[in-house]
């Protein structure tokens, strides 16, 4: 959306840097920040790739399991990233849930995925989202750059926390930047009302 620039879009707000993943080797690793993004991604791509290579090369066959076996879904939905792992873990097994992550709140969003039928559409955005970068790879050209401002929030539990000089490096004229002190990959579900105030601290200068 930020690169089609439609009518009425006044701005984005992103949470998770995924445009580091094809121009990695171009980042700065010079700060001990910039260096533990570098580490954070390479153990990303080594140990934790296997869903997002599935869901941006196959998406419809994962898609079949998703919406065939609601344990199935559970399953691929939770065993994500690390961080979220044991988050939830806490919830169902300790009783002790970190943020919004209680166990309510984890069966109602599997809930509302089984009963909408929408785990195979939701895994097709990472499709569409490695074919934007296959064609850039392709052509030898970046992306077209974004065409509005852009808000960034780093999220200190994210699967790699974007330091600031990636975020300007992927978004140049970045119009938003702020470390959160806590959240992870899933911000908007485990901490809802620090994502809305950062939300809207990044629309602030474009309302």
């Amino acid at each position: 959306m930020g690169r089609q620039g439609p009518d009425g879009l006044l701005g984005i707000h992103v949470n998770l840097l995924a445009g580091a993943l094809g121009i990695r080797d171009l980042l700065p690793a010079e700060t001990e920040e910039e260096r533990t993004a570098h580490a954070a991604v390479e153990t990303f791509t080594a140990d934790g790739f296997g869903y997002f290579l599935e869901q941006s090369t196959r998406p419809q066959t994962i898609g079949y399991s998703l919406l065939d076996s609601p344990v199935g879904l559970a399953a691929w939905m939770l065993d994500h990233d690390t961080d979220s792992y044991y988050k939830i873990a806490r919830a169902f097994v300790d009783g002790a849930p970190v943020g919004n992550l209680t166990r309510d709140h984890v069966v109602d969003n599997l809930t509302l995925y089984w009963l909408t039928g929408t785990g195979a559409s939701a895994a097709r955005w990472y499709w569409e989202f490695g074919r934007v970068a296959a064609a850039a790879r392709a052509s030898g050209q970046a992306p077209p750059p974004v065409s509005v401002p852009v808000g960034f929030t780093t999220f200190p539990d994210e699967i790699w926390a974007a330091p600031r000089s990636w975020a300007e490096a992927v978004y140049p004229g970045l119009a938003y930047f702020h470390e959160a002190d806590r959240g992870g990959h899933f911000a908007a579900w485990e901490e809802p009302d620090l994502f809305t105030a950062e939300v809207r601290a990044a629309f602030a200068s474009v309302r």
